[in-house]
């Protein structure tokens, strides 16, 4: 993820990123919402959509991680995170959190860090239909001892 994609343009918000998401799923925009309670909807309709498919477009990637990132809710986030873990892997996930906590603003690099906590979610292999038939994955997917270490440095790097 670049450094564009997720700070173009500086006024997102929570409510574009979780419409984004959806108009992506072909969800609609829930306009008949009233728009405080709009973002929070969005995301309810696209939780389990997102995690029943087996296979995500690439191009909802950067839009479910802006999603979790922009999430002010920490226990929510979790509903954009899971699913992208589940589909395109723990280690792309962090990776993307990682990049957010080194380039974003202090408000996605808060968000990051949020949703960093919901990208160790237990993956099993009976919650989602990404996995191969008899429970098997491809073991890279979610090796991230890498990005935990990476992790680690940038954290201590911006603590001095």
């Amino acid at each position: 993820m670049t450094d564009e994609e997720h700070t173009q343009p500086a006024a997102r918000s929570f409510l574009s990123c979780a419409a984004e998401v959806a108009r992506l799923m072909d969800l609609g925009d829930a306009a008949d919402v009233p728009e405080a309670l709009r973002a929070r909807h969005l995301a309810h309709a696209v939780r389990k959509p997102l995690l029943a498919s087996a296979h995500l477009p690439e191009e909802l990637f950067a839009p479910l991680l802006a999603a979790a990132v922009y999430d002010p809710d920490p226990s929510f986030c979790r509903w954009f995170v899971e699913p992208a873990v589940y589909v395109f892997g723990r280690r792309r996930v962090m990776n993307a959190l990682l990049d957010y906590v080194q380039t974003g603003t202090d408000a996605e690099r808060a968000g990051a860090k949020r949703a960093w906590y919901c990208a160790h979610v237990p993956l099993h292999a009976d919650r989602s239909p990404a996995y191969a038939p008899g429970g098997s994955r491809d073991p890279a997917l979610d090796d991230s001892r890498e990005v935990r270490k990476a992790w680690q440095e940038t954290l201590q790097q911006s603590a001095m």
